[in-house]
C-alpha cells in the first residue's frame, strides 16, 4: 500500500494501521508500506519516527523510487525498511543496446542499478526492480542480483476478478516450468490505466 506525503507526517498512522490490524486480526508483517524516497525527505525526523512505530507493529516498509530524490544514506539505514525499489527511470535505460549487442549502451545506468542492488542487499532488504517490461531486462536483472521485479513483463495492471484470474495461470505455470511465464486473461475487468 502507497503513502502519500501527508500521511508520512501523520503522528497518528501507526495508531490507525495498528487498529486496522487489530480488527481484522492480521500481523503486522502482512502488510507492506511504501513510502517513496522524497516523501521521508519531506520532514526526515518525523517521517523516521512514524517509520519505526509502524515498523514496531511488524509492518514492512519498502523504499519506493529509490534514486530520485536527495535522501541521505543515513536516513535509509535508519528506516530499517524491507524492500528498495529501484525507480523506472532506471530501469527503462536498461534496454539499449551498444551496436555490437554487449551490455546496455548507457554504461553509468547499469552501474547505478548494480550498486543499488548492491547497497540494499547490504543493509538486509530485498531489491525491487520497477518497471521492467521486458525479458531482456529481467534477464539482466536477475544477473546482476536483483530479487523481484514489477512491470508489464508480467502484467499491466489488473482489477480484483482479472488478477485472481491471472494468478491461476501463473501458479499452473510455475507448477510446469521455473521461467514460463503465463499471458495475463484478456478480459474486460483490465484496467487501462493505474
Amino acid at each position: 500500500m502507497n503513502l502519500s506525503a501527508r500521511l508520512l507526517t501523520d503522528l497518528q498512522l501507526p495508531v490507525v494501521v495498528g487498529q486496522v490490524l487489530r480488527d481484522h486480526d492480521l500481523p503486522g508483517e502482512l502488510l507492506t508500506l511504501e513510502v517513496t524516497e522524497s516523501s521521508i525527505m519531506n520532514d526526515p525526523t518525523r517521517a523516521t519516527a512514524i517509520c519505526a512505530a509502524l515498523r514496531a507493529l511488524a509492518v514492512r516498509l519498502a523504499i519506493a523510487d529509490y534514486g530520485t530524490g536527495y535522501s541521505a544514506l543515513s536516513y535509509l539505514c535508519r528506516l530499517h525498511a524491507d524492500e528498495l525499489k529501484i525507480d523506472k527511470s532506471f530501469i527503462s535505460k536498461l534496454t539499449a543496446r551498444d551496436p555490437s549487442g554487449h551490455g546496455a549502451a548507457d554504461h553509468g545506468e547499469s552501474v547505478i542499478v548494480r550498486s543499488t542492488i548492491d547497497l540494499g542487499r547490504s543493509l538486509g532488504m530485498s531489491v525491487v526492480a520497477e518497471g521492467v517490461e521486458d525479458d531482456e531486462v529481467w534477464q539482466l536483472l536477475t544477473g546482476l542480483g536483483c530479487d523481484l521485479i514489477q512491470g508489464y513483463v508480467l502484467t499491466p495492471p489488473l482489477l480484483a476478478p482479472a488478477f485472481d484470474a491471472w494468478l491461476e495461470l501463473w501458479e499452473h505455470a510455475a507448477r510446469r516450468s521455473t521461467r514460463l511465464m503465463p499471458p495475463p486473461p484478456r478480459t474486460e475487468e483490465m484496467s487501462p490505466a493505474c
